[in-house]
């Protein structure tokens, strides 16, 4: 059996001297990584985790995260990554409804942390120190049994919530063999990294996009992970030069604020050799701005919770096309589908489903809601694509996004993508409104670049010269900024007009 947290072990042996972790001027190296989650998983065992419980982690990119995930990996556990953000109540879901035992939860985070846990029935520990040693000072590093030998491969190592959008977060079950062969092959062949590399740590880890491609790659390959806590594109750019910065991996919004940051400046950027972007489908404008002025390709992949979460990417040593999420990885297959399930004909629009080594086991204690995502293996997604000859797949937009305008189709990514175009234009959510006779009109929210100057109506007029008639946006408006998740990606389902949208 192997376990997601052998890799720090082999990574700890074969590199110990390097450096693993960097936040401003804190650094571990492997073995100082490695000892300190033998002392959390010596601290949560003495809390009463046995293999197979659950313990959950409220945290930010500090190093206390990888410390407290790969300690709780070290003690048997399975981890329930949580946003340090979440109210008691939340937390006190995501406790109960998992069973986990403790929560590990950061200091700014206590309090909810705590209300939430009892209500759960179970123990907060407070973390204040960057590298957890607050809590680790008196326990000594494991030398008894490790869970690592007892839990492996179908083993559930990480549950992971869903972010809700359809109701109550269901948390899926991602076993160990499902996150060490997306980190390796992320690592492997996405990415293509080894020990010099450097990777940036602004995703946040307790989101699976961070967590498999930032901090599970890095250690896979033994390279650093250099954190920070709370995104800003400036000292994103100060990173980036401080650290020689090789590898970025963001969501679009990222990119976008970098690339719309007064005072970015390309030699800032000049270490990086790639960049990664998922989470949310990529503006082909903000692309091609962003590789114009830094001089680093973008590489935009697929994936989510439930697939560890990389599904398809525009990979390094084939052809890239901007706008596509590019085909399936190594050992993954992926299909369009309709409504009931069977295989689109070609050039149409389906439904994505996937197929492989990335899908997880089930849906945590909701076998009704497993069945209904999962049949035959095959993991129904939500998102709506096309696929061309070459089998590069296009998101088209989410299934529940889709507007319908007086039976006409309307995707809101499309009209996204025009929007984009206007050179004032720095972010944009298109949503559908209720309409009284036409059952729903196109609507949307623009977020100016710093210093633009533009209108609501010559917005509307930008878009409506380049679409159909029945795309074009009927209300438009304009906001300082738009409502966004842990990630950065819009949310358009908390995008609203205000009445007097014009």
């Amino acid at each position: 059996m192997t376990n997601l947290g052998s890799l720090l072990d082999q990574a700890a042996e074969d590199h110990p001297d390097r450096p693993a972790l960097r936040m401003d001027d804190l650094v571990l190296t492997y073995a100082q990584l490695h000892q300190a989650a033998g002392r959390m998983s010596t601290l949560l065992a003495g809390a009463g985790i046995e293999p197979g419980d659950r313990v959950g982690i409220m945290m930010p990119n500090v190093p206390a995260f990888p410390i407290a995930f790969y300690g709780a990996l070290a003690a048997g556990a399975v981890v329930v990554p949580m946003n340090p953000l979440l109210k008691s109540r939340e937390v006190g879901y995501y406790l109960s409804d998992s069973g986990a035992k403790v929560v590990l939860a950061w200091s700014t985070a206590a309090g909810e942390a705590a209300k939430g846990a009892a209500d759960a029935g179970a123990q907060a520990i407070t973390v204040a120190a960057p590298d957890a040693a607050d809590v680790l000072a008196d326990q000594d590093p494991a030398t008894g049994p490790s869970g690592l030998r007892v839990r492996g491969d179908d083993d559930d190592a990480v549950i992971l919530y869903t972010s809700g959008t359809t109701g109550k977060p269901k948390g899926a079950q991602l076993t160990h063999a499902n996150l060490i062969r997306n980190a390796e092959l992320t690592a492997r062949t996405l990415l293509q990294s080894h020990p010099d590399d450097v990777l940036m740590g602004c995703l946040p880890l307790f989101h699976v996009f961070g967590l498999t491609c930032g901090l599970n790659a890095s250690i896979t390959t033994g390279s650093m992970l250099t954190l920070l806590p709370r995104f800003d594109p400036g000292k994103a750019l100060e990173i980036i030069k401080r650290d020689g910065v090789t590898i970025f991996e963001g969501v679009p919004t990222m990119y976008a604020a970098i690339l719309h940051h007064p005072g970015a400046d390309p030699a800032m950027a000049a270490s990086l050799r790639v960049c990664v972007s998922g989470g949310a489908a990529m503006p082909v404008e903000i692309l091609r701005g962003f590789e114009e002025k830094f001089g680093c390709v973008i590489l935009e992949g697929y994936g989510l919770s439930e697939t560890s979460p990389v599904a398809s990417f525009n990979q390094p040593d084939q052809v890239r096309k901007p706008g596509s999420i590019g085909t399936p990885v190594e050992g993954v297959q992926m299909r369009l589908v309709d409504d009931a399930g069977q295989t689109v004909t070609e050039g149409e629009i389906g439904e994505i489903a996937i197929r492989g080594h990335n899908v997880m086991k089930g849906y945590w204690d909701k076998p009704a809601a497993t069945a209904e995502a999962m049949t035959d293996g095959w993991f129904r997604t939500g998102d709506l694509a096309k696929v061309d000859s070459d089998g590069y797949y296009y998101i088209v937009d989410r299934k529940k996004d889709l507007i319908i305008r007086g039976g006409y189709n309307v995707y809101p990514r499309e009209i996204e993508e025009v929007m984009h175009e206007h050179p004032a234009v720095a972010e944009v959510a298109v949503i559908g409104i209720p309409h009284a006779e036409l059952g729903e009109e196109v609507a949307v929210a623009v977020a100016l670049k710093p210093g633009a100057d533009a209108t609501p109506d010559e917005l509307r007029s930008f878009v409506k010269d380049r679409v159909a008639a029945y795309k074009y946006p009927r209300q438009v408006w304009l906001v300082q900024s738009l409502p966004k998740g842990p990630t950065g990606k819009i949310l358009r389902r908390e995008v609203h007009p205000p009445q007097e949208a014009g």
